[in-house]
């Protein structure tokens, strides 16, 4: 059953994961979707549709590759791009870097909270929707917290809270 989506829908996010988001839709739009149609024109031109496994192949990357550019592009027409200047540092929110401690290990981190199509653990860029990223959004320098993650609960401390690009 699709999910029915509010009109009302908003999607946060920084104005780099606006930027990544914009970059794939264009590439997905022109290149992906060429090279698509061109496996398409191939595996028709092995015969018979029914029983052609590259046809059917190629069919279903289409339509996964359709529905990720509609999803970006509801995304990006639902996107409230944050300006820097703006964000209230006095809290983690989206779009702020945060360091914590985690008073286990004893070891610091550094992350950004950002949006669910931003997060890249790589880069060290968190979700707002992941457990650790929800249980931050809100606190204040200083403040400790418990988070149940994969394995097991971490003790968090916040350390400090910016707003960098």
């Amino acid at each position: 059953m699709a999910t029915q989506r509010n009109s009302n829908d908003v999607e946060i996010m920084t104005r780099s994961g606006y930027e990544k988001l914009k970059n794939e839709l264009s590439t997905l739009r022109t290149d992906r979707r060429l090279e698509v149609a061109t496996k398409l024109e191939e595996a028709r031109a092995f015969g018979d549709l029914s029983e052609n496994a590259e046809y059917h192949a190629a069919k279903e990357e289409q339509e996964k590759l359709e529905g990720r550019i509609s999803r970006l592009e509801y995304k990006l027409n639902k996107a409230k791009v944050i300006d820097f200047d703006d964000i209230d540092t006095s809290h983690a929110n989206l779009g702020t870097t945060i360091v914590i401690q985690d008073l286990d290990k004893n070891a610091s981190y550094t992350y950004m909270l950002v949006g669910t199509e931003e997060s890249d653990p790589k880069e060290n860029k968190i979700s707002v929707s992941s457990p650790v990223g929800k249980a931050i959004i809100g606190k204040a320098v200083g403040d400790e917290i418990s988070v149940r993650v994969p394995k097991g609960v971490r003790r968090l401390r916040i350390m400090e809270i910016s707003a960098e690009r």
